[in-house]
């Protein structure tokens, strides 16, 4: 499992030749790495006393931030797997008539669950950026930064998410699926766009 390397040969087999893996996994990862800052930053809040009036909101917070951490680690072999499920029905023979149409099958089912990988990715980006922007108005001041790189890397998380989501869906040939995630992939990105503006904001308050 990818998440069982040490960093370095995450990183030597991230810039290998293999295919895999690639942009998904990393924007999982990259979604991991922002909300482990901001539980960092909700543990350095809590209980202290200049945040007494704060701690047990973002003591609830922690416990959603703790979730979306595990849940994005998680999700970097979920996207490898699915990738190489893809490669491995372009690989299926295609002789005749029926192994086409077998082929064909388990392409498009590949495929879809290429999709559904990072559209999770993407649906718990835009839940956990609003957290993210809470714990940089309210948590220690002192770790400011902290938070605000929290939120970038799950702003840059939404966004790969959603690279990824529309390759795939170019290639698949179910309209009405595709019709289907083109509006939770609305949903998702309206929110996390909303909240990618609270994020300038509170850069320009902080950091200009």
């Amino acid at each position: 499992m990818l998440t069982e390397k040490t960093l370095n040969d995450f990183l030597d087999e991230l810039a290998s030749n293999s295919p895999a893996p690639g942009g998904g996994s990393v924007a999982a990862l990259c979604g991991s790495l922002g909300s482990a800052l901001c539980s960092m930053v909700c543990r350095l809040t809590i209980g202290k006393k200049k945040y007494m009036d704060v701690s047990e909101e973002l003591q609830e917070i922690l416990e959603k931030t703790e979730f979306y951490r595990k849940e994005f680690t998680r999700l970097i072999d979920e996207d490898t797997k699915a990738f190489n499920l893809v490669m491995d029905a372009y690989k299926l023979p295609k002789e005749t008539e029926e192994q086409q149409k077998v082929r064909n099958n388990a392409i498009e089912d590949a495929l879809k669950k290429a999709v559904e990988v990072p559209m999770l990715v993407l649906k718990y980006t835009s839940e956990m950026i609003e957290h993210s922007i809470t714990i940089a108005n309210k948590g220690n001041v002192n770790s400011i930064s902290d938070a605000s790189v929290g939120a970038l890397l799950l702003q840059s998380t939404g966004l790969a998410a959603l690279y990824n989501i529309l390759i795939n869906l170019k290639a698949i040939q179910d309209y009405q699926y595709i019709e289907e995630k083109q509006n939770e992939l609305t949903q998702y990105t309206t929110k996390i766009e909303e909240f990618s503006n609270a994020l300038k904001d509170i850069a320009h308050k902080n950091f200009s």
